[in-house]
């Protein structure tokens, strides 16, 4: 009903008021089984998140990937150096959540909305707003979530990974060399690296910006980043389906497996090869259709 996740500054964060409790068990064991086979997937998590998964706690810097402008008043709250706290800020230990039009509020602990902040507890207020919005309120979702990731991923081998080298390995590296998968990459059924078609793909590619590139990367193998070591490790095939043709390329983007025809003529394979690269940003609509995006801001 609600979506699994909300939506901020591209990142996707739970969202507290999913019930789709087996979902997130699921998604943790695909990002288990993702790391056992070496599948990169495209995932748009914080950071904190793979700091939760090696068993880290969030911080306020962490809660400014996600809610920057609601970090930036709680530093000026840190930060206030006047007489009257409590006047010129009128802050309770209380959080409201804007949620799909409406809005809900959330004592920070018992009684918040009785309590103010002042100088001598303003700590305490953001230690509790942090831990309410990244622990607390998501504690049932990213529990189900973290179970599933663990039991499929041993807990103690975690403990070796910093967050960034977690992170790094589930989601990849954003550098791309292309230059680099073109040496590494196999052909199968008639095709070569001196065959002309495969010449014409990979003099296309080199002149594709990098926005179009990422597209092309995310349409042959499902994610647009690379594997550690870079796209040179990338498994990546391509299969000749047949001779000339209209139609445009396909994949199979769990075998990192691009089906390219054997187009006839030089401006022909441009000319798809283009139009193909341009029809890829669909990919994306169906990503986030699946992930069941909501928006929530803190106020």
């Amino acid at each position: 009903e609600y979506g699994m996740f909300m939506q901020y500054n591209e990142k996707h964060w739970f969202n507290y008021k999913s019930e789709d409790i087996r979902e997130f068990e699921l998604l943790g064991t695909v990002l288990g089984v993702a790391i056992y086979n070496g599948i990169i997937l495209d995932l748009h998590f914080p950071l904190f998140v793979y700091k939760k998964l090696c068993g880290l706690k969030p911080t306020l810097e962490d809660l400014a990937e996600i809610y920057p402008e609601v970090v930036r008043g709680l530093k000026q709250l840190l930060g206030y150096n006047g007489s009257n706290l409590e006047e010129d800020m009128d802050i309770n230990f209380q959080l409201t959540l804007n949620y799909l039009g409406g809005t809900e509020t959330i004592d920070l602990k018992p009684g918040g909305g009785d309590i103010m902040v002042t100088k001598d507890n303003r700590e305490e207020y953001v230690t509790l707003y942090v831990k309410t919005l990244l622990e607390d309120l998501v504690s049932t979702q990213f529990n189900a979530f973290q179970k599933a990731f663990v039991d499929v991923c041993d807990g103690k081998s975690l403990k070796l990974f910093e967050p960034e080298e977690l992170q790094l390995l589930i989601c990849g590296s954003p550098v791309l060399d292309f230059y680099e998968l073109e040496k590494a990459t196999s052909y199968d059924n008639g095709y070569d690296k001196n065959s002309e078609t495969i010449k014409h793909f990979w003099e296309v590619v080199h002149e594709l910006s990098e926005a179009d590139k990422r597209k092309l990367l995310f349409f042959a193998t499902g994610s647009d980043r690379s594997p550690i070591g870079g796209l040179g490790k990338l498994a990546f095939v391509i299969t000749r389906p047949g001779g000339d043709t209209d139609r445009l390329p396909t994949s199979h983007t769990c075998f990192n497996h691009l089906l390219l025809p054997d187009y006839g003529s030089k401006k022909k394979a441009r000319a798809t090869f283009k139009k193909s690269n341009h029809k890829f940003n669909w990919f994306w609509d169906v990503v986030n259709f699946f992930f069941g995006v909501s928006n929530v801001n803190p106020s």
